[in-house]
């Protein structure tokens, strides 16, 4: 199966402690939490490209000690977990096109 694809986040686990635990300010966690993202994701082989957008705008993350796996779970849905330390955030999107 191919990750290829533009998927519309439907929900999230355990965002405020995670987000809290890598030091982002209450006034951030508060705006965040709501976000409905599209992430975009091209694959070309064993290489990927991921682009997260929201009302136009790029959001750009680096994060260091911080593991990430997205899990594509059927044809039309992907599972993104992050886990710092043992605090865990997973994102689930569904494919929109």
């Amino acid at each position: 199966m191919s990750f290829s694809g533009k998927y519309q986040l439907e929900s999230q686990e355990g965002f405020v402690p995670f987000m809290k635990a890598i030091g982002l300010a209450d006034d951030l966690i508060e705006k965040g939490k709501d976000i409905k993202s599209v992430s975009e994701i091209e694959q070309d082989g064993d290489s990927f490209k991921t682009t997260v957008t929201r009302d136009g705008n790029k959001l750009k993350t680096n994060m260091k000690g911080i593991e990430s796996v997205t899990e594509l779970v059927d044809a039309n849905t992907i599972v993104h977990t992050m886990t710092l330390g043992n605090i865990v955030f997973k994102r689930t999107s569904k494919r929109v096109s």
